[in-house]
């Protein structure tokens, strides 16, 4: 499986923007669907938002739509999620997975997805 790296995080006030990045190490990421998820303290890792392996079409989860825009960048081979209007509760890490599924608001992992990186941490704090 393609091995990804997740790049971006930081500690920013509630309102304030990050844009995270999602790079794969050694791999094309060419049609590659990508996935964001997070995972807080204490919490299961839940899906945010992916895009397909062209660009054509998004997904999110509706805690983040309207905020959130996945968007891919072929020559850079890079996936980046910009967020905006942020929150206490966006606070978690970050992680992106490729070839999620992703069906509405409904965004998962492929079972069994073992590659998660080490994501990067987003803190929403004043």
């Amino acid at each position: 499986q393609v091995q990804l790296v997740e790049s971006g995080g930081g500690l920013v006030q509630p309102g304030g923007s990050l844009r995270l990045s999602c790079t794969a190490s050694g791999s094309n990421l060419d049609d590659v669907a990508i996935g964001w998820f997070r995972q807080a303290p204490r919490e299961d890792r839940e899906g945010v938002s992916c895009i397909d392996g062209r660009g054509r079409r998004t997904y999110y989860d509706n805690a983040v739509k309207g905020r959130f825009t996945i968007s891919r960048d072929k020559a850079k081979n890079t996936v980046y999620l910009q967020m905006e209007g942020l929150r206490p509760e966006d606070t978690a890490v970050y992680y992106c997975a490729a070839e999620p599924i992703c069906m509405g608001s409904r965004i998962q992992p492929q079972p069994g997805y073992r590659s998660w990186g080490q994501g990067t941490q987003v803190t929403v704090s004043s």
